[in-house]
């Protein structure tokens, strides 16, 4: 496997997560304390600095150690990367309900039993 599509693979593996999804949408404020990010979670701060770990090997993450205190900072560009990635897809036109409906109301009415 390239390394993009590993890059990708483990950011889509991080996002599958609630938590830490969570933890990226409070990065998303501001630049936090590992002690901060774990507050409101019922976790205990082990089980939190394994999904930092996650965060941060799938580049979504960066941390810092500022004297005794390791800071968490949201990494912009892996998120873009996957961004990027998803909007091939949207090439594709909008499915028409009503129009599709209309057309088997069409086909079926015309179709020999």
């Amino acid at each position: 496997m390239n390394a993009p599509a590993q890059q990708l693979d483990q950011i889509f593996a991080a996002l599958a997560d609630p938590t830490r999804r969570a933890i990226l949408g409070m990065l998303l404020e501001d630049d936090m304390a590992v002690t901060d990010v774990a507050a409101p979670f019922q976790v205990s701060l082990a089980a939190v600095s394994k999904h930092l770990a996650v965060l941060a090997n799938a580049g979504l993450i960066r941390q810092e150690r500022r004297g005794r205190i390791i800071w968490c900072m949201l990494q912009p560009d892996a998120m873009r990367d996957a961004s990027i990635w998803m909007q091939g897809f949207g090439q594709f036109d909008p499915i028409d309900l009503d129009d599709f409906e209309r057309f088997l109301e069409v086909e079926l009415k015309t179709r020999p039993d």
